[in-house]
């Protein structure tokens, strides 16, 4: 899998949640969630997939028609069916109108940092190189979050009944949703504090488990089989998880013996950030030998060199792995990060165009907009350096210098541009968040 570094992280709170950004994963849950929105009747692109940094089994959906994954929930699932089915149980939240109840909960909770990017209003993930190699963005989640997901009993039935529609329509069976389902109700009787999130905001009745149970039992067993690339897909996830998220250490003995490429992907992995970057690309020279024609393959060695200090190195690996997936905007962002870090300025119009490629399929990648007013203040167009800050600002929060900027952008881009017209848009919507804030004091 391809993971993003970042720059730096919004500000951590105690009670925060951590979103993580990975091309390769979020290309695996969204191989899980299109066929699933298809029977659902929405358009894939219309649902956002979010990968939240928690070891807890948990996964919900806000408004917007976002859909949050834990690591952990990834992490512990056996088979893809398990996650497919939670994603069609979500999906049904989604296509029965569940988050009307959830707007008018947020306009209670206030705006802090976790309406924000819970709601995706104004948020969004600030990326930055961090020990992981993952783009991540904080934000608050206590008790307010909890009850704000919360579902009733009727609407998780409804839920689950749409979920065994969509994944019979799909053709991908519901046992992985009963799986999923009976770990959650050994956990029914702990206290609260000791269940996972998922079982506290999704109430669980026997009459699920069983209704559950009957329709696995009808199914016809030959219908249901999954692709197998779908299983190498989650052997590979669950490589990449365990490679960045668990210590290096633990990671290299759980696949000490494993010579199967997730072994030798997930020990590539912990051995860059052990860190033994010979040892590293060794091994990712050996997948790339073998698979010259998987990006992600190449885009772990550009990032393990650019990680290491040596971005001229990684330029190679970045680039291949654009050419061979180049409408993944991680992957150009990466290259970009690394074209602009390498000091030549040479390569400053090239980076331009993978960074507006990105944001062209991306626009609320806050990394990709600071980035981007790096290129364009170093090719001198301070005009553009300033309206790219606003849309960084506005994204981050930081709604005074997203006024600011913008309004210097109005200032000195071409009266009517597109750009000009936008930085309008920023200013406009800054300040009536600020006088809304302002409000509510």
């Amino acid at each position: 899998m391809v993971l993003l570094a970042l720059l730096a992280p919004l500000p951590a709170r105690a009670d925060g949640m951590t979103l993580v950004r990975d091309a390769e994963v979020e290309d695996t849950i969204r191989a899980y969630a299109d066929p699933i929105l298809r029977a659902a009747g929405l358009e894939a692109g219309a649902v956002r997939v979010h990968l939240v940094r928690d070891n807890a089994l948990n996964a919900f959906v806000a408004r917007g028609q976002n859909l949050y994954l834990h690591t952990g929930l990834l992490m512990a699932a056996e088979t893809p069916e398990q996650v497919i089915g939670v994603i069609a149980h979500e999906v049904g939240h989604i296509a029965g109108g569940h988050l009307a109840r959830q707007a008018e909960a947020a306009d209670m909770a206030g705006t802090g940092a976790m309406v924000a990017t819970i709601l995706g209003t104004a948020a969004a993930v600030l990326s930055g190189r961090g020990d992981v190699g993952m783009a991540v963005s904080s934000a608050g989640q206590g008790a307010a979050l909890r009850n704000f997901l919360k579902y009733t009993r009727g609407e998780e039935s409804s839920a689950d009944q749409a979920a065994l529609r969509y994944l019979e329509q799909a053709g991908i069976s519901a046992d992985g949703l009963l799986e999923f389902m009976e770990t959650l109700e050994d956990q029914e009787y702990l206290l609260p504090e000791h269940q996972d999130p998922y079982l506290r905001s999704h109430p669980l009745t026997r009459d699920r488990i069983a209704s559950l149970r009957r329709a696995v039992e009808t199914e016809a067993e030959a219908e249901f089989e999954l692709p197998d690339e779908f299983r190498r897909r989650h052997e590979r996830m669950h490589a990449k998880l365990f490679g960045f998220l668990d210590p290096p250490l633990r990671v290299l003995a759980r696949y000490k013996d494993d010579d199967s490429l997730v072994g030798r992907y997930a020990r590539a992995i912990a051995w860059y950030r052990r860190p033994d970057l010979d040892k590293a690309v060794a091994l990712m020279d050996e997948l790339i030998d073998e698979h010259p024609d998987d990006p992600y393959f190449h885009e772990l060695k550009g990032q393990a060199l650019f990680e290491h200090g040596r971005p001229r190195e990684a330029l190679a690996a970045y680039r291949e792995a654009v050419a061979l997936a180049p409408e993944s905007p991680l992957l150009r962002i990466g290259l970009a990060q690394a074209m602009v870090d390498a000091g030549d300025d040479d390569l400053i119009g090239e980076a331009r165009e993978h960074l507006e490629h990105a944001l062209a399929r991306e626009r609320d990648n806050a990394f990709a907009w600071r980035m981007l007013a790096v290129v364009y203040g170093r090719g001198g167009d301070e005009a553009l350096a300033s309206y790219a800050l606003a849309e960084q600002a506005l994204l981050t929060g930081r709604l005074e210098d997203a006024v600011r900027h913008a309004e210097r952008a109005v200032r000195d881009l071409p009266r009517g541009s597109h750009q000009w017209l936008r930085a309008e848009d920023v200013r406009q919507e800054a300040e009536r968040i600020l006088e809304r804030q302002e409000l509510q004091r």
